[in-house]
């Protein structure tokens, strides 16, 4: 697959936009874990490889374990994620996939009991930030450094 184009070079602008947006939500308060688990899994849920790059390894410099990254497809069967974490994952799902779920009651009000009405904002625009990178980066076929893992 082929980048299309370069955002960046195509419309500098705009890209500073969304990038204020992301620099307002890095300094929002909540913890980097949860940073780079709902950055990941809002990229799993939208298929962007280029994101799933960056984060899972964005993640594992911030001290993530491999274990919670190949699990975070099914952190409802996993116990390996916090009652705060999995309020958080829920509620991503939930406001990335917006026009199927349209944020049900039960996922507020599970998220309300985990973050205060200031966090879950914050949670909020950060959610709504990585989908606009998803979809930045998916749209114009973003490409991630090539890693070569030679066999044995």
């Amino acid at each position: 697959m082929e980048a299309r184009l370069n955002p960046y070079k195509v419309s500098p602008e705009s890209m500073q936009a969304l990038g204020a947006l992301e620099k307002q939500v890095q300094a929002s308060g909540l913890e980097k874990s949860l940073f780079e688990l709902v950055k990941t899994r809002a990229s799993q849920i939208n298929g962007c490889a280029f994101c799933l790059h960056m984060h899972t390894r964005d993640a594992r410099a911030e001290g993530e374990t491999e274990e919670r990254l190949y699990l975070l497809d099914a952190w409802r069967e996993s116990s390996l994620y916090s009652e705060r974490e999995r309020a958080a994952l829920a509620w991503t799902e939930a406001v990335t996939l917006v026009s199927q779920t349209h944020v049900p009651d039960d996922v507020f009000e599970a998220a309300r009991k985990q973050f205060s009405e200031e966090e879950l904002v914050k949670l909020t625009l950060l959610i709504i930030a990585i989908n606009g990178w998803n979809r930045i980066a998916i749209s114009f076929r973003s490409q991630h450094p090539v890693t070569v893992v030679k066999a044995a």
